[in-house]
């Protein structure tokens, strides 16, 4: 799944829950979404390390299959 910028249509990386356009020095904010149900997910932060939790029955998300929309 591509993220684009809202203004200039730039393909942008998610980094933190956030992906920063370049162009238009705006940071865009993501949510974690569930790739199986859709549904946000519950960010676990601990010791520098970031998983994802789905509290619809589908355990923890690998980092790879999680989906991120913008907000």
């Amino acid at each position: 799944m591509s993220i684009t910028c809202p203004d200039c249509h730039a393909e942008l990386e998610p980094q933190n829950g956030v992906a920063h356009c370049d162009r238009c020095n705006k940071d865009i904010p993501l949510e974690a979404r569930c790739p199986e149900c859709h549904k946000p997910l519950q960010v676990l932060k601990a010791c520098g390390a970031v998983d994802y939790f789905c509290q619809h029955g589908h355990g923890l998300i690998s980092k790879k299959r999680v989906e991120f929309v913008p907000v």
